[in-house]
């Protein structure tokens, strides 16, 4: 039985109690958010950590992408990043490997993730057929499944499945239609063999199958927005919002087969219509968790945006997403090294941070208290300890030497704060 059936039944199991601690939630909140499907636990049957909660009145969580590519296969670094996103505060990994061995990669990461993992089965379908110099067009239905089944055997949380590409919404993203057409890797493969073979998405018109596979190992479903803008000027077009429409039906099926669901988000948005954008999938989606990707703010930050996508997703957090995806500073370039994943975590933590504050997540303010007091008492080491990312903040001001212990480099006996406490405590 799935956990969004036990709640269904009034249960609150082992997993949502854990979560109702970590958030400072009653049990009972939690499984009736849960049983609603505004909440989601992934945790597959056959995998053990401690379970996080994504949805209504959480805290906004952040997932860290890692994985190889056909011209970058190396398992240990792969590991590395792991250790990397684990350390910076990720609260999951998804594994988008494309090249070399994706089972060992995919096994490692498994075997040593102490957070929840997701993938993209597609990816494997698409890699495999790659290596064997055959075309996309090649894949069956049967193939697709099989990849899906098995790595929700093998231990999958939850899955990213473009199940609300259809040929319909992949009209509306056609030739001259969009600035960037298509920039989701798996909508664009499902979008090619729809054109190729003139027939249906299979994950769209074959549903009831994955949600069997997936009430079988209780994997959550991250229905993936395939059609996603790729360019700010792409926002909020017909393709996006009709692939949202779809994905709002597929939502409540998957509910009321007991399979928990989350939506992903776009991509590249202007500032102005994040909230919208939010709004819009709740209302369609009934609530579904949201998972956005970015979602960033401006094209034109290559490089940089780590910066426009922590933007977007305090934003998008603020207005009620629930789990972000981040963005390094390697996005639109290429493959994101062991920094660039520590960076990206550490953005995107802020930005899930600073959505807390505007949505008032119970205790989201008293981190930004402790710091402001350790900031007025020039307490350094308690300034550390608050930081969301207490390395640096360590590491430039050892480096600057300030001449008197209790002051910084920048104001030095002129600071403010010193200032106001000899006049407040003289």
């Amino acid at each position: 039985m799935t956990q969004m059936a036990k709640a269904k039944q009034g249960v609150v199991t082992e997993q949502m109690a854990a979560v109702a601690k970590s958030e400072g939630l009653s049990p009972e909140a939690v499984r009736d958010g849960l049983a609603a499907g505004r909440i989601v636990i992934p945790g597959n049957v056959n995998r053990r950590f401690a379970p996080v909660g994504i949805g209504s009145g959480l805290r906004t969580k952040v997932s860290a992408n890692i994985g190889t590519s056909p011209e970058h296969h190396d398992l240990a670094e792969e590991e590395r990043k792991l250790q990397t996103a684990v350390a910076a505060g990720a609260d999951s990994v998804m594994d988008l490997s494309t090249g070399g061995d994706l089972f060992a990669v995919r096994k490692m990461v498994l075997e040593k993730s102490p957070v929840m993992v997701g993938a993209v089965p597609i990816y494997e379908v698409a890699a495999r057929l790659s290596a064997e110099a055959q075309a996309f067009y090649e894949m069956t239905p049967d193939m697709l499944f099989d990849a899906i089944e098995r790595q929700c055997a093998e231990g999958l949380d939850y899955i990213t499945v473009h199940c609300g590409v259809t040929r319909q919404a992949a009209a509306l993203a056609g030739a001259g239609r969009r600035v960037t057409g298509i920039v989701s890797r798996g909508g664009s493969l499902l979008a090619a063999w729809m054109h190729h073979h003139r027939k249906e998405n299979p994950l769209y018109e074959e549903f009831d199958r994955l949600l069997e596979i997936a009430a079988a190992y209780d994997v959550t479903l991250s229905l993936g927005d395939g059609l996603r803008p790729g360019a700010v000027a792409d926002a909020s077009d017909g393709a996006q919002l009709q692939e949202l429409v779809v994905l709002g039906e597929l939502a409540r099926r998957a509910r009321n087969a007991d399979v928990q669901v989350m939506i992903e988000g776009p991509g590249h948005v202007p500032i102005d219509q994040i909230a919208a954008n939010v709004q819009m999938q709740k209302a369609l989606c009934g609530g579904a968790p949201f998972y956005v990707l970015g979602p960033l703010t401006t094209d034109c930050a290559p490089g940089y945006d780590h910066i426009t996508g922590a933007i977007g997703g305090a934003v998008a957090a603020a207005a009620g997403a629930d789990f972000l995806c981040y963005v390094t500073p390697s996005e639109h370039l290429c493959l994101p090294d062991i920094d660039d994943v520590r960076v990206g975590v550490i953005a995107a933590r802020i930005a899930a941070h600073s959505g807390d504050i505007a949505k008032q997540v119970p205790g989201a303010l008293d981190r930004d208290i402790r710091m402001s007091a350790c900031r007025k008492a020039l307490d350094w080491r308690g300034m550390y300890q608050a930081a969301i990312d207490p390395c640096l903040p360590r590491q430039r001001r050892e480096a600057s030497h300030p001449e008197a212990e209790s002051v910084c480099t920048m104001c030095g006996e002129l600071c403010a704060v010193k200032t106001h406490n000899r006049m407040t405590n003289p």
